[in-house]
């Protein structure tokens, strides 16, 4: 494979362009293919079939595209499909997100951590797992979220129903103790002003698109694929309307 080949990210929709600008800020001189499936958004009301349908699919193209190593920008994918996924494909280095339990159960103070996800995150037995092994004698509130995904993929993150919405979700949370907030789901890191201005300065809020990036680093390293270019490009897709894409995905990756 080629050092400098493509690095293939995907998601339901947009919110995995937070996992991409942190690849780019680590890793300069990748290039970089983003797929967001705004086509078939949200993933956290589908069946696992469904999803496990859509992902193959999307790794399926961009391995047609040359990509070196896929990143799952995608909660839903991950705690749903990731291990299909991988024996489906067992000669791609395949990176997945998940939500910061660990870390969270780790920091919390008050000893109760607010999983913030979609409704499939929340029933995934990747979720169940993570908990299950990194929280013991934490009390984990996992908390599904409707709405918000479809919010983020129209570029609606300061609206007074989007507080509105931020505040229905996270206000019980607060109110059963929690100090420490995960971002169980791309799109949320896009809603982070929002969700800090409820829950207040006391409460923390984790997002783990930088340790994506960084395993991602780690892998390209120990296989020997990371790119000595100092400058990537960087190449978006998108199953939904493309006016749409334009307008939504320019607005959040700043350019």
């Amino acid at each position: 494979m080629d050092a400098c080949a493509p690095i293939g990210v995907f998601d339901s929709g947009v919110g995995g362009l937070s996992v991409l600008r942190e690849i780019r800020t680590l890793l300069p001189g990748e290039t970089l293919h983003y797929v967001a499936d705004s086509g078939h958004a949200p993933y956290g009301d589908k069946t696992p079939a469904y999803v496990q349908a859509r992902a193959e699919a999307l790794v399926q193209a961009l391995l047609a595209q040359g990509c070196k190593a896929v990143v799952v920008a995608c909660n839903t994918v991950t705690g749903l499909s990731i291990r299909p996924l991988r024996e489906r494909f067992p000669d791609t280095p395949i990176v997945a997100i998940e939500p910061a339990v660990k870390p969270a159960a780790a920091r919390t103070r008050s000893g109760v951590v607010g999983v913030l996800a979609t409704q499939n995150t929340v029933r995934s037995p990747g979720l169940a797992r993570l908990i299950s092994e990194h929280a013991q004698g934490v009390r984990v509130l996992p908390q599904a979220c409707p709405g918000w995904v479809e919010r983020v993929e129209r570029g609606d993150m300061g609206s007074p129903e989007t507080e509105a919405a931020v505040q229905a979700h996270v206000a019980p949370l607060l109110q059963q103790g929690a100090d420490t907030l995960v971002l169980g789901c791309t799109h949320y890191p896009f809603l982070r002003g929002a969700i800090e201005r409820v829950a207040g300065p006391g409460v923390a809020v984790l997002d783990p698109a930088a340790a994506v990036a960084r395993e991602l680093a780690r892998r390209l390293d120990a296989l020997g694929l990371r790119c000595p270019a100092t400058h990537g490009e960087t190449h978006f897709w998108s199953s939904g309307d493309l006016d749409r894409a334009r307008q939504v995905m320019g607005l959040l990756w700043g350019q």
